[in-house]
């Protein structure tokens, strides 16, 4: 395990602002994200689209709820643990809600045997997500680790979420394109509740930190 250094007050406060800053980001790129994804999920039928654009409004949920801590750590000075541990659970628990509503409509998507149309604009928004939210999450990443946070590195697993659910649906919409395999789409579904249901039950735990500890050695 690395060799963790010791914040001083100013460090923490910077470094806490910038938390609050990309949350902030987070809500803001999110918002418009989930739009246009649900808008042209609907129009197009493809299901791992409409759960994309779920995602990203569940990601703005969760984004709200760590400002709204972070702007209390600013306010007073210090954290409250009962209300960080609440907060941290409820961050969890947007994970669940996620995973279970894609995995609904994908069983609903196979058993009905919907056929998803191809669309061009679904393409274009997953590769923009994909080049965007890596970088929020790495720098939110970064800001988790210094501040050994786990209600930071919860809010950066959502947005990791975020970029595992664009590749996957992209994959699913691609390889439909090319192959009229309608069942691929809602395959990719199940691949994002997985994603969720494991990066949910690490932010219940806390164990974020402790993975985050092991991933940098």
């Amino acid at each position: 395990m690395s060799e963790v250094r010791e914040l001083d007050a100013v460090e923490v406060e910077r470094l806490t602002r910038r938390g609050l800053r990309l949350a902030q980001l987070t809500v803001a790129y999110n918002v418009v994200e989930g739009v246009v994804a649900i808008t042209l999920g609907v129009l197009a039928g493809l299901v791992s689209v409409v759960g994309f654009g779920i995602d990203s409004g569940i990601e703005s949920v969760a984004a709200v709820l760590v400002a709204l801590r972070l702007a209390g750590r600013l306010r007073h000075g210090e954290p409250d643990e009962r209300k960080e541990r609440l907060t941290l659970r409820l961050v969890a628990a947007t994970f669940f809600l996620l995973a279970g509503y894609v995995t609904f409509e994908g069983v609903r998507s196979l058993l009905g045997g919907e056929a998803p149309e191809t669309s061009t604009p679904v393409v274009v928004l997953l590769v923009a997500s994909i080049v965007v939210m890596p970088v929020l999450a790495a720098l939110k990443r970064r800001v988790g680790l210094a501040l050994r946070d786990n209600l930071i590195l919860a809010d950066a697993a959502e947005t990791r979420i975020c970029v595992l659910l664009s590749i996957s649906t992209l994959a699913g919409v691609v390889l439909f394109q090319l192959t009229g395999a309608a069942w691929l789409d809602p395959v990719a579904a199940f691949v994002i509740a997985a994603f969720a249901v494991h990066e949910g039950r690490e932010a219940w735990e806390g164990e974020l930190v402790e993975d985050g500890d092991d991933d940098d050695d």
